[in-house]
């Protein structure tokens, strides 16, 4: 890339920059023989023709903008498919470099600072553009200490459009405003936001939210106050601090515009600068914790209708029953017709465009796109937008979930279209839904609006199909519509083991060899056998069976045969007969007669 000539004019010398969008390059003009910085986009930016057309719009709006604390853009321009931006060269350090190489900023430098950027911020907002971007790294440190802002016309075009490539907004989640984080509409207030996120990282050196993921830090700006920049350095004046803390209100309605901001920080440094505030042996004087006053348009004296109406009667001496018969007046009667009239004509506006022109435009489709990326969609075809927020789970927070028309519909110009943008899932708390059956669970989960996820089923000492655990877990909070896994009990596990060989031992040893085995002993029955009688002769499960403890083990013992029992039972008899003396002198008195 180095040393390429851009259209025969800008001649590329050394890359001098770079992020997640462009590639900034130090470049001759060759016809004007003097340095400009050339941006150019990035690869993936230039099949998509939408973020290239309202890129060349918003850097041509930029263009127009001359002020001594706006890096002047010179040039855009496209060579090969390679979009570019040719811009003021303006040698020196970021205001980032010079916060991490200080630590941290003077308040007189500071202030200094901050009043640059919101000059500039006030010039461009009042040419209708946005920077959308406002952060250190985009405020370029001339060798005066004056300030200039760079990436008009780049960092609107981002913010919007790239939502359509990866859903995600894109820009410094850590100088966001409350807005940008959530998606809905950016106005000028957000710079002011965002400038007052960078006062506050100049006088402290550090920053209001930080965080583990992008996520968190977003989070942080929607819902958590940061600490005070007086809890950091006690040092900085009150008057300071409320300069702070009022740019970086939650609600932008209670933030200064950038006009406004610039002249409380002149008056701050006037105040400063007088001794007032911080004098003292840098011992804050009280009266420095006032707030500055906003800037106002003139009030008009506050006189109520009724006094009003008691002077136009003083004035005109009406007669009392000319007051009372007013209502009857043909007077009255023609302006009621009229105040009729005009409002049937301007709900005909409001509703169907410029019912009196012969002008038609189709409506596109801007469901799936980001909030403001739509809004921008709509008005370049010449209709107006009304933005209706709705919970979506199945949406992302900021994209457009329907409209009213519907895209394809033939409308008159300056119609107003409704797009309804998704505020993500509501929330909710999980419900605790242990110990229910899992039909009970999953009607419960259908009632509050939650879809039925994954089940799964474990072995537990509860109840077979009771549920015994959720993710997310209960008491944790849930968007509506999200998935909802459970997991449901399968009853005790059961423990297997291995069957003892009890065959060939007698019954007696052979039950307690079952039973120290965990396992039961069942039926005994006897059996004709050659083995001796009560000897197991089999069992069921054989031996070596793998099977669930407590299982019953049935046996067959051997049982002598008939005849065998008779001679048993002669042998057993003529045994006691030898055995008996009076049977043996029996015996032998007979032998002897």
């Amino acid at each position: 890339m180095i040393k390429r000539v851009l259209d025969q004019r800008y001649e590329l010398q050394e890359l001098i920059g770079g992020g997640g969008m462009a590639d900034v390059y130090r470049a001759q003009d060759l016809l004007l023989n003097r340095p400009v910085a050339v941006k150019i986009l990035h690869e993936q930016f230039k099949s998509d023709t939408e973020f290239i057309n309202k890129f060349n719009r918003e850097a041509q709006a930029a263009a127009r903008l001359s002020h001594p604390n706006i890096v002047n853009i010179f040039d855009v321009g496209v060579m090969d498919d390679a979009h570019y931006i040719v811009m003021e060269y303006v040698p020196g350090r970021t205001l980032k470099d010079r916060i991490k190489q200080e630590g941290h900023l003077s308040v007189e430098d500071a202030l200094q600072v901050a009043r640059d950027i919101a000059r500039a911020l006030a010039h461009a907002h009042a040419n209708n553009l946005v920077h959308c971007d406002i952060k250190p790294h985009n405020i370029l440190m001339m060798p005066d200490g004056s300030a200039k802002v760079a990436d008009f016309g780049i960092a609107r075009a981002v913010t919007e459009s790239t939502m359509t490539y990866t859903g995600n907004v894109v820009g410094s989640v850590h100088y966001f405003s409350p807005e940008q984080a959530k998606g809905t509409m950016i106005t000028p207030k957000s710079d002011v936001y965002s400038l007052g996120v960078v006062l506050y990282e100049m006088l402290t050196g550090a920053l209001p939210f930080t965080g583990e993921t992008p996520v968190s830090i977003a989070m942080k700006h929607l819902q958590e106050e940061p600490a005070s920049v007086r809890q950091l350095d006690p040092s900085i004046p009150p008057v300071v601090e409320a300069i702070v803390a009022r740019a970086m209100s939650k609600d932008p309605a209670m933030r200064p515009v950038a006009a406004e901001l610039m002249h409380d920080i002149q008056q701050a440094e006037q105040m400063l600068g007088a001794g007032h505030g911080y004098g003292n042996g840098g011992q804050p004087d009280p009266f420095a914790t006032q707030v500055l006053p906003r800037v106002e348009e003139p009030a008009e004296p506050i006189v109520s209708r009724r006094e009003r109406n008691h002077a136009a009667v003083y004035e005109d001496e009406e007669p009392e029953e000319n007051e009372k018969s007013i209502f009857k007046s043909k007077a009255f009667i023609a302006g009621l017709i009229m105040v009729l009239v005009m409002g049937f004509f301007a709900g005909a506006f409001m509703s169907y465009g410029k019912f009196w022109s012969t002008a038609e435009v189709v409506v596109p489709d801007v469901t799936g796109k980001q909030m403001t990326l739509a809004r921008q969609i709509l008005e370049d075809k010449k209709l107006r937008v009304n933005v209706a927020e709705t919970y979506d789970a199945s949406v992302p927070a900021g994209t457009v979930v329907s409209q009213n028309p519907e895209a394809g519909a033939k409308v008159k110009e300056e119609r107003l279209v409704t797009i309804y943008v998704s505020k993500g899932g509501e929330s909710m708390e999980m419900p605790d839904l242990k110990g229910l059956s899992r039909t009970d669970a999953e009607e419960k989960l259908k009632k509050m609006g939650l879809k039925i996820g994954s089940i799964y089923e474990r072995n537990s000492d509860e109840e077979a199909g009771t549920v015994i655990a959720t993710d997310p877990r209960a008491g944790s909070k849930i968007t509506k519509g999200q998935s909802v896994d459970i997991t449901v009990s399968k009853g005790k596990k059961e423990k297997k083991a291995s069957v003892p060989d009890v065959t060939g031992l007698p019954l007696e040893a052979a039950k307690e060899a079952i039973t120290s085995a965990g396992f039961h002993v069942g039926s005994v029955t006897k059996e004709a056998s050659k083995q001796a009688a009560g000897t197991v002769i089999s069992q069921s499960p054989s031996g070596g069976s793998s099977i669930a403890e407590g299982t019953s083990v049935n046996l067959v013992v051997a049982e002598a045969s008939t005849a065998k029992s008779k001679q048993e039972n002669n042998k057993t008899n003529s045994k006691q007969e030898n055995d008996n003396p009076a049977v043996q002198r029996s015996t032998e008195g007979s032998k002897s007669r």
